[in-house]
């Protein structure tokens, strides 16, 4: 019995042993296992210009945004859309419609935890927009009314203007984080410096598509973005590590 007793209990240390050795086996096969970074492709719209358009009768538009991971850090990133927008001032009103494209990168100042993409953004866009104008009417300024005024615009209400452009190099900060899995939200602000622009014949680009107002005496202006977008990975890649060489103590 003491003979049985005793195989019992060695078979029983060899298997816990061995169950011990398996454990820390695998945990040393886990770390041997390299980190994979997801390198996923980003695609959403920009839902403030519906809500815009809800808000003001005058507007139309629509934009979609994407960004790719080219690295751990940068993301190329672009825009495209097109906007219809009426503006009614006192002296004129006018109705420009076109299109815009905008492309750039994105560095992401952000220390996610690994296999997550959030991020907050600094980045640059070069913009490009397509787009026409219509001189809807007019009125003349007079500041005597006892002469008759006489107007600096050679057309007439109803004038189409097309084949106008606009490009302008964009400043761009703002976060996105992910709120269900795979959808982010994101929000951006942006600052916009026009660099050239195709204006018609004894008139001007008061508002370019993507650009936004443009004002006579300063070619800088702003904009915002608020986006919902969902993540596709495209492929993983494993994560470098850093050898980090340790000192050794001296004997002295």
């Amino acid at each position: 019995m003491l003979k049985y007793i005793t195989s019992i209990f060695a078979i029983l240390v060899c298997s816990v042993s061995f169950a011990q050795i398996t454990e820390v086996e695998k945990a040393k096969a886990n770390d041997t296992i390299p980190k994979l970074d997801t390198f996923p492709l980003r695609i959403g719209f920009d839902i403030s210009k519906p809500i815009r358009m809800f808000l003001e009768d005058d507007y139309q538009g629509f934009e979609v945004a994407a960004d790719f991971r080219l690295t751990r850090k940068f993301y190329i990133a672009a825009e495209f859309g097109s906007e219809k927008k009426t503006v009614d001032e006192a002296q004129i009103n006018f109705t420009t419609q076109g299109s815009f494209a905008k492309i750039g990168f994105d560095f992401n100042a952000y220390e996610n935890w690994f296999g997550m993409e959030n991020a907050i953004v600094v980045g640059m866009r070069y913009g490009y927009s397509s787009h026409k104008q219509t001189l809807n009417s007019y009125t003349n300024y007079q500041t005597n009314q006892h002469v008759d005024a006489t107007s600096v615009l050679t057309q007439t209400p109803g004038t189409e203007f097309s084949s106008l452009n606009g490009h302008w190099i964009e400043v761009v900060a703002g976060i996105k984080a992910e709120v269900l899995n795979n959808i982010y939200m994101g929000f951006s602000v942006r600052l916009n410096r026009l660099m050239s622009t195709k204006e018609p014949e004894n008139f001007q680009n008061l508002f370019i598509p993507g650009f936004n107002k443009v004002t006579t005496d300063n070619n800088v202006g702003a904009g915002f973005n608020y986006t919902i977008s969902y993540s596709i990975p495209i492929y993983k890649k494993a994560r470098k590590k850093k050898v980090e060489e340790e000192e050794k103590p001296t004997l002295e």
